[in-house]
């Protein structure tokens, strides 16, 4: 089973956005941050879980369980509901049912900010270096 944390960081709403992802899994375990341009932290939100997913797909992981944690309720509700009332997410929306099809299981988590301090550490260093 493969694990992944994301989480995003913006400065201003829109503004420079980062994003953090945790990749954990038997014997492996991989962090990174990516710059994610300006946006507003929600859109910043779904462009960390979409990168993650591609990323996860690069890496060719994806032949097993994987578990994606966000702490972003507005990303998980419009996943679990397959639905964006948001027209601004409705793409993000789309790319998720694009790469969904490409994973044996895919399962998608919300959980407390307070349990994905890595991911956040992660967005936030790569808000630092945006600027």
């Amino acid at each position: 089973m493969l694990r992944i944390y994301v989480d995003a960081a913006t400065k201003g709403n829109p503004g420079p956005s980062g994003g953090g992802i945790v990749l954990v899994g038997e014997g492996f375990h991989e962090q990174l941050h990516v710059s994610l341009g300006i946006c507003s932290n929600h859109e910043a939100e779904f462009k960390v879980f979409i990168h993650a997913l591609q990323l996860v797909l690069e890496k060719k992981l994806h032949n097993q369980t994987v578990v994606i944690h966000s702490d972003s309720k507005i990303v998980v509700a419009t996943i679990e509901k397959n639905h964006a009332k948001n027209p601004l997410f409705k793409p993000y929306l789309h790319a998720f049912q694009q790469l969904e099809s490409d994973f044996s299981l895919l399962l998608v988590k919300w959980l407390p900010e307070s349990q994905n301090k890595g991911a956040d550490t992660l967005a936030r260093q790569a808000l630092q270096k945006y600027k």
